[in-house]
């Protein structure tokens, strides 16, 4: 068995003395894990660094075996990260994610798009961190879970939207909460693709995306818990908004 894709380095651990066993993140072949033999060289040891856009193939005698890659860089992302904490948080955040989520296998041609998109952006702090909370979004929707913001879960209005639904994922009027209001949460207009995204309104939008991050992916994936990476970020963008 051989295939070659190009893709996102996502995972990186030790394998015996000299190699590594890594996850890549690929276009064609989704989440793809496999053995770098000589991993620890001083050729190929710079190379596999999270988030780097590699050339792999990839070989094994039989499908489901775990196979052994051969890499080759397409570019790093390293420069990037490496002197800013917010854009390292986000690439540990982006990273640990797709590692959590995705089963290995599984072809996301459009979601692979994004998240290259957003690695990308990597260090540009005035779009990413909008950026990274449309991607949870939609990494929520990749994995079976989609937010419906359209209208009123109770009402039907479309108007006044003001809090989400913990259970399905619904919006809701102030009105159609009553009583309950304080049972939902909140919905920030930056989810609805309203007002100015400051700090605030994304971290308010993580804080639902989290939610269904944690009641409905974790169930899905044997209650393994979400990477810490994700709070990392979020006390990292926290900080650097001074909230």
């Amino acid at each position: 068995m051989e295939w070659r894709d190009e893709g996102a380095l996502i995972a990186v651990r030790r394998h015996g003395e000299n190699s590594a066993i890594i996850e890549v993140f690929t276009a064609e072949h989704g989440r793809a894990s496999g053995v770098v033999r000589g991993a620890t060289s001083r050729k190929i040891a710079p190379i596999l660094q999270p988030g780097a856009q590699l050339d792999v193939t990839w070989k094994a005698r039989l499908e489901e075996h775990l196979g052994a890659f051969t890499v080759e860089p397409q570019r790093s992302r390293a420069a990037q990260v490496m002197s800013d904490r917010l854009a390292l948080a986000g690439l540990n955040a982006v990273t640990g994610l797709l590692s959590f989520c995705l089963p290995e296998g599984e072809v996301h041609g459009g979601f692979y798009n994004r998240s290259i998109q957003l690695l990308d952006l990597l260090g540009q702090n005035d779009v990413w961190p909008l950026a990274y909370l449309q991607w949870e979004v939609a990494l929520l929707e990749e994995t079976g879970f989609r937010l419906d913001l359209s209208e009123c879960a109770v009402t039907g209005a479309t108007d006044g939207l003001a809090f989400v639904s913990p259970k399905t994922g619904r919006a809701v009027t102030a009105k159609g909460a009553g009583e309950y209001a304080d049972r939902l949460l909140k919905l920030p207009l930056v989810l609805l693709g309203q007002g100015d995204a400051d700090h605030a309104d994304i971290l308010q939008g993580l804080r639902v995306t989290g939610h269904f991050l944690n009641t409905q992916l974790v169930a899905q994936l044997g209650s393994r818990p979400i990477p810490q990476a994700r709070a990392r970020l979020i006390e990292t963008l926290s900080r650097a908004s001074g909230l």
